[in-house]
């Protein structure tokens, strides 16, 4: 089983790694059949703290059959992050996910593409709460109705509102593919209690 890790330039370190690390320790120390691919516009995508990160495949090269989830961390605006998690092609990829009922997760303001690819249309959702809740109010202008909580899921799609709740989004994406107990055993061996 796969999960793709779909970066936006800009994106947020800390919210990606979470998914690489979850899923890894699934697959090392527990025998679970998971892993993470990474895609992006470029072989080399850049954080927002000026990580580089050589990504497994290009946007282009994906085939949405051959992976279970989708997993989408956020990012900051002044380091470019909606000039690529808004193109087409980004959110084109997200509703083809979601044509085949997968699991799309997301953290901060990961859910802000979601938002704008309308498959969150009358639906709850979360993303970043702080600044006032502009990142709220710019989510709720898709069609979605915010709850004002960590971690929302609705359908198969899960948001979250900051970066402290990337690992809390990880491991509910483990308990959605295989079990509950998996996550929790896989969350106490990582220290998470």
């Amino acid at each position: 089983m796969k999960i793709l890790v779909l970066l936006a330039k800009g994106f947020e370190t800390m919210e990606f790694s979470v998914f690489i690390d979850v899923m890894g320790w699934a697959r090392n120390d527990y025998g679970c059949d998971i892993w993470a691919d990474t895609c992006g516009f470029h072989k080399e995508v850049v954080s927002t703290f000026h990580v580089p990160v050589i990504v497994d495949k290009l946007i282009s090269e994906i085939n949405v059959d051959d992976y279970s989830a989708l997993a989408i961390p956020g990012g900051f605006e002044e380091y470019g992050f909606y000039e690529e998690a808004y193109d087409e092609s980004f959110l084109r990829l997200i509703k083809e996910f979601r044509a085949l009922n997968k699991i799309i997760a997301s953290v901060c303001v990961g859910a802000l593409p979601i938002g704008k690819s309308g498959i969150l249309i009358g639906m709850k959702g979360t993303t970043y709460h702080l600044d006032g809740g502009v990142r709220q109010n710019q989510l709720q202008k898709f069609g979605v109705t915010i709850i004002n909580q960590p971690i929302v899921i609705d359908d198969n799609i899960i948001t979250s509102y900051c970066p402290q709740t990337a690992p809390g989004v990880a491991f509910l994406l483990l308990e959605l593919l295989f079990t509950r107990d998996l996550s929790e055993t896989v969350k106490k061996a990582m220290g998470f209690e």
